[in-house]
Parts: structure tokens; C-alpha cells; sequence
């Protein structure tokens, strides 16, 4: 069978740094779209409402590759839209993106804390890849993978569409040597340095992920690297990747991460940013050998953490 054609390139640039919205005009075997604005009514209007959806196609806000759109033109199963989302206000993370690297394959950020790696939820305009994409003009750049919100640290974009997955590749498979720093609670009955397994599990739309009997399917290694006046400073080194692995690891441990938001108890949701009590928590070095260039990659953060710095 015949695979389905590539999308055509969009007509409407970025905004914001964002991409428009495609839309594919799905079959229509029972002719029940009559029109345009009958499929997107449907599509659409219970996000939206009928009047915001009319005054959209009203002010041409959707478009093909041929340009703006009516809402009574006939249905055309196949065909290929675009549309900007309205963007909710945003309030700005006040901390700049660093660049600790950058050529014509990679760009490599130092993320502040607070701020998202890519747009979700309500962290849509105020990501590290809306930011450097408007930053340094480069609409086609893409991350390799995700760090949290919360942590702070290096994050790999790639330039060139055509290489992300080679990147991505890396991630997946482990190839990437990964050290995170984090300063919690010191514990000299604690025998450091150790390796932790277990099986974390996260429930989509609960915040917390948590640690049952079973299987491992994550493994940190835990490392003191100094300690004074009841902190310590440690050195975690993530042979796997599940969400909030490190910091459900060193909750287990008795060592839950300063101004840890979620671990051991949740926040209350929704709750405004406190800029000046950021998760203590920093990627700081990237490893790998590079799959474009075969040249070995070491990055290595700029950042340092409050709760240590200032100690």
C-alpha cells in the first residue's frame, strides 16, 4: 500500500516562535461534512464555540497552501490546513537561556529553572525552544529530548530537521552519558556512594510518580560529593530515564531535593511560581559520541544552585 503523500510545507510562519496548527481534512464517506466550517465546527467547536470558529475563518485565519480559507467552501478529504492558536498570557520566566555550544548541528542550552523544554499545557510561548528559536533566528531548531520544568540545566537542540532523529537515536539507546548535581538533605547513616533500582510508576494526570515491589525499570547511581551545615551536595548519575526518576530516587532515600515541589508532598496546583526557590536540581554535563560528525561531545553546565552557592 501506498504510503500517504508528505504534507506540503506551511504557508504561515512561525508566531512567537511557535509552529501553525495543521490540519489534514480527514474521509468522508457518509458526506456529513458538507462544507469546510462543518468539519471544523465539529473539530473545533466545543473548544472554541461556533462564534469565535466563524470569526476565524471570517478574518481568514485558516488557510491552505493556495491561501485563506471560507467556511463554505466544499469539503475535500486530503486537504491540508493551517491556523495560529490563540495563546493564553504567558507570565515570563525572568531567567535568560544560556547557549554553552553552538555550530551548525547543535545548539546546546543551559535551560533555566521554571522554564519548559518544549510548548504543553499552559507553558506554550515561555519554552527554551520558542525562546532560542526567536533568539537566534533558527525557526527549524528542535530538542533531542526533554528535561523538566523544574530542573535546571543543559539541553541538546538539534539545527537540521533531517539529523533530529539521528540525536533522538542517542537518547533512547542510552548512548548519552548524563550527571546531574543536587543539594538535599545530608545523612551520615546513609552509606553513599550506592546504585538505586527500582520500578517507578506514573499515572497519567497525577503529579507524583511513586515506587512499587516489581521489575526495576530505572537505576541511579547516588554520589556525596561534600556536605556542611545539615545539606549536602551530591552527584547523580541516571542510567535510565523515567519521569522524576531522580528525584523520586533520593526521596526514597530519605534526601527528597530542596524546594522539591512534589516529593514528599504536593503542592497545591496551580500555585504561582516562587522564583527564588527553584528545585535543586541541575543537568550538568552531556557525553556522547557525536552521530554526524563520529567527533566525541562533552558539554557541561554554567549553572550552579542556589541553596549551594549562597550556603
Amino acid at each position: 500500500m501506498r504510503g500517504r503523500a508528505k504534507p506540503p510545507p506551511s504557508p504561515l510562519p512561525q508566531r512567537d516562535g511557535i509552529d501553525p496548527v495543521r490540519v489534514r481534512l480527514a474521509e468522508d464517506p457518509g458526506g456529513q461534512w458538507p462544507t469546510v466550517r462543518d468539519h471544523l465546527l465539529e473539530r473545533f467547536g466545543g473548544a472554541i464555540g461556533a462564534d469565535r470558529l466563524d470569526a476565524m475563518l471570517a478574518t481568514g485565519r485558516f488557510v491552505s497552501a493556495k491561501g485563506p480559507v471560507t467556511g463554505g467552501e466544499p469539503y475535500a478529504a486530503g486537504r491540508y490546513l493551517w491556523f495560529h492558536r490563540d495563546f493564553a498570557p504567558e507570565e515570563p520566566v525572568p531567567f535568560p537561556v544560556g547557549v554553552v555550544h553552538r555550530d551548525e548541528h547543535l545548539v546546546v542550552a543551559d535551560k533555566p529553572h521554571f522554564l519548559a523544554t518544549t510548548p504543553r499545557g499552559r507553558h506554550i510561548t515561555e519554552t527554551a525552544v520558542a525562546r532560542l528559536r526567536r533568539e537566534l533566528g533558527l525557526p527549524l531548531l528542535q530538542p533531542a529530548h526533554r528535561l523538566d520544568r523544574l530542573t535546571a540545566g543543559l539541553v541538546l537542540f538539534v539545527v537540521r530537521p533531517e539529523e533530529r532523529g539521528a540525536y533522538q537515536t542517542l537518547f533512547r539507546d542510552r548512548l548519552v552519558r548524563k550527571e546531574y548535581e543536587a543539594v538535599a538533605p545530608y545523612d551520615a547513616r546513609l552509606a553513599l556512594p550506592r546504585t538505586v533500582r527500582s520500578l517507578i510508576v506514573k499515572e497519567r494526570g497525577v503529579i507524583a510518580a511513586r515506587e512499587e515491589p516489581g521489575e526495576p525499570n530505572s537505576e541511579s547511581r547516588i554520589e556525596l560529593l561534600e556536605h556542611r551545615e545539615g545539606l549536602g551536595r551530591y552527584r547523580l548519575l541516571p542510567a535510565t530515564g523515567r519521569t522524576h526518576q531522580l528525584r523520586v530516587h533520593m526521596n526514597g532515600l530519605g534526601l527528597p531535593l530542596v524546594h522539591d515541589p512534589v516529593y514528599p508532598v504536593v503542592e497545591a496546583e496551580g500555585a504561582p511560581d516562587d522564583w527564588s526557590h527553584p528545585l535543586q536540581l541541575l543537568a550538568r554535563v552531556l557525553e556522547f559520541t557525536d552521530p554526524v560528525t563520529g567527533e566525541p561531545r562533552r558539554f557541561e553546565s554554567g549553572l550552579r544552585l542556589s541553596a549551594w552557592s549562597q550556603g
